[in-house]
């Protein structure tokens, strides 16, 4: 059983397929809203799109990006982040595209049975025949493994952790809230005239982002079909985080208008004023959300698994968040394959051979993301500090090896056939499959003890 049904979710169900388990997905939502901005991916995670047959659709939505800018209010360039040659390294570019499309094409890899809407988790059970989920409409399902992949607030987080809190087995620290580092509004235009901003012209798209005064900071990003995805961001202070009103991530299009107002006569990046890219994107596709993070201890128990941001919150710079999560999918999958018989020894050491191969690298991805979003989005004096020196005094080589070595992780599903490494870069190896290696050596004996009997056959 797979709670959420968001990308994490999603991508699970994806890979299970390929591995004939069944499954079912159940969504709290009645239906997931088409929201969100402007969306990344780089070679940590194509690679494994390009392992199930889908980088070709996933590079229609896009448009490859090569580098950041950045700039002051005056549009004085402070500097770039990017890698010359990226694509030549990695074997892949890195791409951007509007994130409701990106999830309209995993959603539509699901089939329409598999998930179930409107199923809010209210508790789970568990116990060494099974696992249960009993959710709000008074409806239970019964499993014999339970992922959580149901986001930040995930309510198969807190019915598990509400089980070990109990048992004293919870560490204080995943008790504590998630850290609100800021609050941001994002969209997506409609088609936008060329002539009007002839950055849209250009086959590779263009990321610009604004660092204002008093805490704001606002971005426009250049997509297919001449769309402009733009987001406004406010960093909090700790009273604000403190003091915030809304635990979800979701504000309605309603709470909108004082947000806008602040940023509505700023300029655009690419000419003219953030107002006209508002004005140029449906009110029902605007979104106000709270950009939180925090790295949890525990993301497992019994048969029970969280993954994506149930277990590691990321902010979005960087777009790290729904790259990870989707590693989570397909190095749990990868585990769940070679298990074995569901036991309860079996589960527990698939999730802990997750855990450990998983637990290092969304622990870097997490103060990765935390640092790109101050150095880009930093208001203090030691962020805009940082900001002067990583722009004016470290070597570009510098920043450049961090993102050559980070492109090295590259997961793929050990079920399938391997994707060749792409790219002058190094490559991380992968995890290894016995049972694979088992099947695959049983058909190629097959094979040929058929093409025997048939040689025979024919004499």
């Amino acid at each position: 059983m797979i709670v959420g049904a968001g990308l994490a979710g999603l991508m699970m169900g994806l890979l299970l397929d390929r591995i004939n388990v069944p499954y079912s997905i159940y969504e709290r939502a009645e239906e997931v809203k088409p929201l969100g901005s402007a969306m990344s991916l780089s070679v940590n995670i194509l690679t494994l799109f390009d392992q199930l047959g889908l980088l070709d659709e996933v590079m229609k939505l896009s448009k490859p990006m090569s580098a950041l800018d950045l700039y002051s209010p005056d549009m004085t360039k402070i500097g770039t982040i990017g890698v010359k040659d990226y694509k030549s390294i990695a074997g892949y570019p890195g791409i951007i595209f509007a994130r409701p499309e990106f999830y309209d094409l995993l959603r539509s890899k699901i089939p329409a049975d598999k998930v179930h809407m409107r199923k809010k988790i209210l508790s789970i059970e568990q116990n060494h025949l099974g696992v249960m989920i009993r959710c709000s409409d008074n409806t239970t399902y019964h499993g014999d493994i339970l992922v959580g992949a149901d986001g930040a607030y995930s309510g198969v987080r807190q019915a598990l952790y509400k089980t070990l809190e109990k048992k004293n087995q919870l560490p204080k620290a995943d008790g504590e809230a998630l850290q609100a580092g800021y609050l941001a509004m994002v969209g997506v235009s409609t088609p936008q005239d060329p002539d009007k901003y002839p950055e849209l012209k250009d086959e590779t798209a263009h990321f610009r982002q604004i660092v204002g005064e008093q805490r704001i900071s606002w971005y426009a990003a250049t997509i297919s079909e001449n769309r402009i995805c733009w987001r406004l961001t406010i960093q909090l202070d700790s009273g604000d985080a403190k003091a915030q009103m809304f635990r979800n991530s979701e504000w309605g299009p309603e709470s909108n208008a004082s947000m806008i107002q602040e940023f509505y006569h700023l300029p655009c990046p690419f000419g003219g004023t953030m107002g006209d890219l508002i004005d140029a994107t449906p009110q029902d596709r605007i979104s106000l959300v709270y950009y939180e993070q925090k790295l949890f201890e525990t993301w497992f128990d019994g048969r029970t698994c969280l993954i994506g941001d149930a277990c590691h919150k990321m902010l979005p710079q960087g777009g790290q968040g729904a790259i990870n999560a989707m590693q989570d999918a397909v190095i749990l999958a990868n585990c769940l394959y070679e298990m074995g018989e569901p036991t309860v020894e079996n589960i527990r050491t698939a999730f802990q051979t997750y855990y450990d191969h998983r637990f290092p690298w969304a622990k870097k991805h997490v103060e990765t993301s935390d640092m790109l979003m101050k150095l880009m989005s930093g208001q203090t004096f030691s962020e805009r500090l940082m900001r002067n020196i990583m722009f004016n005094y470290l070597p570009s080589w510098v920043a450049s090896r961090h993102f050559i070595k980070a492109a090295a992780y590259r997961p793929q599903a050990s079920f399938l056939p391997q994707v060749p490494p792409r790219g002058t870069g190094e490559v991380l190896p992968q995890m290894p499959s016995k049972r694979y290696a088992a099947e695959q050596a049983r058909a190629k004996q097959d094979k040929a003890a058929t093409a025997s009997s048939e040689s025979a056959t024919a004499v």
